[in-house]
């Protein structure tokens, strides 16, 4: 039997085992998916179990998406340029980190049938997925990207990677055409203090949590008027592209996919 998991920490909220357990057994597949918390220390033993075949994939999420770059082989284009990965494969003895965040990202969007094209980004964030997103924002010819952290040094490390980025501090708002919760606040129900009553509504409030499914901070984009989306159909493409490189198979993306996570 093939084993599969996700790395993280935290990593109780993940919904992936779900999922891709679901997908397995829709597909015949003889594997099982499961989900690790870890500190960064055990990171190179556990990527070397799928160098040595005990593993045969891993998928990674926050805080190991540029941690884990020092012990693979090779990164696929994506990944390099965004120096973010969240996906491990073995090939030709090879380990190699790809990013399908971007997929999962662009794909969200294009399902919203929102148009990024000319519109003023503002990411609250500059860890984890936030590269894929700026990655993906980049292609669909967005006119601005802003970007505030609580430690202003990562949001400056992101400018080295892409330097189209504008750096605001963090507590600071600027007018925005898409609000973008890029950080952990949420997962544990807490909110954003951050004033946003003033920018008008019809804006898009997205946040990339996706377990719980309404954050404060979607709740706060709602009632002032606006569009909000949650991360579930990021996650769900992104998933989609890992199972796709690991199995060779395109796994269903349907309402009765969406179904089973609806009940977390």
């Amino acid at each position: 039997m093939k084993k599969y998991f996700v790395i993280g920490n935290p990593i109780n909220h993940s919904l992936s085992p779900k999922l891709h357990n679901y997908w397995l057994k829709e597909n015949n597949i003889d594997a099982i998916y499961d989900k690790r918390r870890i500190e960064e220390k055990d990171l190179e033993n556990i990527i070397s179990e799928v160098k040595e075949k005990k593993t045969n994939g891993i998928n990674i999420t926050v805080p190991f998406k540029k941690a884990v770059i020092p012990y693979l082989d090779k990164l696929s284009p994506e990944a390099e340029q965004t120096q973010s990965v969240n996906t491990i494969i073995l090939s030709n003895d090879n380990l190699v980190g790809h990013n399908t965040d971007i997929f999962g990202f662009d794909k969200a969007i294009k399902n919203l049938n929102f148009n990024m094209k000319d519109k003023r980004i503002f990411i609250l964030g500059a860890g984890g997925v936030v590269p894929s997103i700026i990655f993906a924002l980049n292609k669909m010819n967005v006119s601005q990207i802003i970007i505030s952290n609580r430690t202003k040094k990562k949001a400056e490390e992101l400018k080295l990677l892409f330097n189209n980025l504008e750096i605001l501090d963090w507590g600071n708002i600027i007018d925005f055409d898409v609000i973008i919760n890029a950080t952990s606040l949420g997962l544990n129900k807490e909110s954003i203090n951050l004033d946003f009553s003033k920018y008008g509504n019809n804006k898009l409030f997205y946040d990339v949590i996706y377990n719980p499914v309404e954050t404060n901070f979607l709740k706060e984009g709602k009632k002032l008027g606006n569009k909000t989306e949650n991360g579930k159909l990021m996650f769900v493409y992104q998933a989609f592209e890992a199972f796709k490189l690991w199995h060779k198979i395109e796994p269903s993306t349907n309402d009765k996919t969406l179904e089973i996570l609806r009940n977390d």
